[in-house]
């Protein structure tokens, strides 16, 4: 039986679970920000009804299906789209009947606290999924999703979210976006600048790429100076529609600081496709900090998402495409790889950075010292592997000492799982208000101080450093 404990994720020992309890609920109906995930303007902008249990919970959520696939199920029958448009699994019913039978595979992971989470408060569901309770599961999310209620904004509303933020390619036109402003609907969904497909010459149809953002600016992307224009211009395009932030999934996070001359050679080199694996690494590196220096002039927050060998199967990526949970960490040095972007930027009032990682190795050596004396650093909270309840406990314990919790920047859910969402909020605030109550059980910090905190971390700490 799914049974969503009061205490779940706090202390068992009496004192400081009383403790947690107390800072949980001061914080617990805060209003949910967003800002930085993957969900669909779309969704929000159409308002159209979810598809079935299988194609809102599964199909989407990589987190699910690379479970399942590490086990021996295929993805063709799970529903996940090929890229040539060979059949797959269509019926939602099969989808979510494999899914059943193999749900205890999550037992103990933090896919399973989410989906155990929705089930419950948003479904409604009292029993833990099974195959033999798999049909009368479905049945009843499906037909709640018949329901007006059940929409993308009727559940943005119940979500209590205050801001969600999408993350937009830098060619997209912004089309749902502008639906969504126009619709007169009051919920607040912005786009992020992800220029990945134009500053990263080992993107598929970069070259072609090139030419688009030349067409959709009028600038001339064939020379340098034309191309950081049309960037320019982009930025302030999203801008209009209430962008408050870049992002950037760069295999490292090495950065450059070459004169105009040497960067204009460079980008010569890489439009003309001449440019070798060293010459491409060093033109991505020189982008983040030329975006770096854009965010100094327009104000928008550099978000750096590095560390991730992306698409680590070929053969899976030529089948299934991109984002099919085949994304794996990779060591990642910080401290020489921003130094040229730091000596450039790195103490001006006016530019706002959160660092991201994959290496948990680099939180108190690298990370947490880089943050605690850069005034334009900020940590953001553990990303994609390490969004678990372990995962944010060792990233307080870690980074805390050295960053404090001021250089931190609260939490974000990173994700495609809509539904998911208060879920993983929860999560976070439920450890957070632990780890507080553990301090204040050590006499490391004040009860009055620890609520202060909470309701910092909680809210306080998102809103300002994405300038929501």
């Amino acid at each position: 039986m799914v049974f969503l404990d009061d205490d779940r994720l706090f202390d068992a020992e009496p004192k400081a679970r009383d403790i947690a309890r107390a800072l949980y609920a001061g914080i617990k109906d805060l209003p949910l920000v967003s800002p930085h995930g993957h969900t669909d303007p779309r969704w929000y902008a159409e308002n159209e009804k979810f598809p079935d249990p299988a194609r809102l919970l599964i199909v989407p959520d990589h987190y699910v299906f690379r479970m399942l696939f590490s086990q021996g199920t295929r993805l063709e029958d799970l529903g996940v789209p090929t890229t040539d448009g060979s059949a797959v699994e269509a019926d939602g019913r099969k989808i979510w009947r494999l899914f059943a039978k193999n749900y205890y595979l999550f037992r103990g992971t933090p896919t399973r606290l989410w989906l155990d989470h929705t089930f419950a408060t948003l479904f409604g569901v009292t029993e833990r999924l099974s195959e033999a309770n798999a049909d009368a599961i479905y049945d009843r999310i499906a037909g709640l999703l018949e329901r007006d209620d059940f929409r993308p904004r009727a559940l943005f509303e119940r979500f209590n979210l205050e801001v969600i933020s999408t993350t937009d390619a830098a060619l997209d036109d912004l089309r749902w976006h502008r639906m969504i402003r126009d619709s007169g609907w009051q919920g607040r969904v912005v786009p992020a600048y992800r220029p990945d497909s134009v500053v990263d010459p080992d993107f598929p149809g970069f070259a072609e790429n090139l030419d688009k953002l030349a067409d959709i600016t009028g600038e001339d992307s064939g020379h340098w100076s034309g191309y950081l224009a049309a960037h320019r211009k982009r930025r302030a395009y999203f801008k209009e529609f209430g962008a408050t932030s870049s992002d950037h999934g760069h295999p490292t996070a090495e950065t450059a600081n070459l004169s105009p001359k040497e960067a204009g050679t460079l980008f010569d080199r890489v439009r003309t496709g001449h440019a070798d694996a060293r010459e491409r690494g060093q033109f991505r590196a020189q982008m983040l900090t030329e975006m770096a220096k854009m965010s100094v002039d327009d104000g928008l927050v550099l978000q750096i998402h590095p560390g991730a060998w992306r698409n680590h199967s070929p053969s899976m990526l030529q089948r299934f495409g991109r984002d099919k949970g085949f994304d794996i960490p990779t060591r990642t040095d910080y401290v020489a790889g921003l130094k040229p972007l730091l000596d450039a930027v790195g103490t001006d009032p006016n530019l706002s950075i959160i660092l991201f990682t994959l290496d948990e190795s680099v939180y108190a050596r690298e990370l947490a010292p880089l943050a605690g004396v850069y005034p334009a650093l900020r940590l953001g909270p553990p990303w994609w592997f390490h969004d678990s309840p372990e995962g944010m406990r060792r990233f307080r314990e870690m980074a805390t000492e050295t960053a404090g919790f001021y250089n931190t920047v609260g939490f974000n859910d990173d994700t495609r799982a809509f539904p998911s969402i208060p879920a993983r909020h929860d999560v976070a605030r439920r450890v957070d208000c632990a780890f507080l109550a553990r301090l204040v059980t050590e006499h490391r910090l004040d009860e009055d101080e620890a609520h202060e905190v909470a309701h910092d971390l909680a809210y306080n700490l998102v809103k300002k450093a994405y300038k929501l």
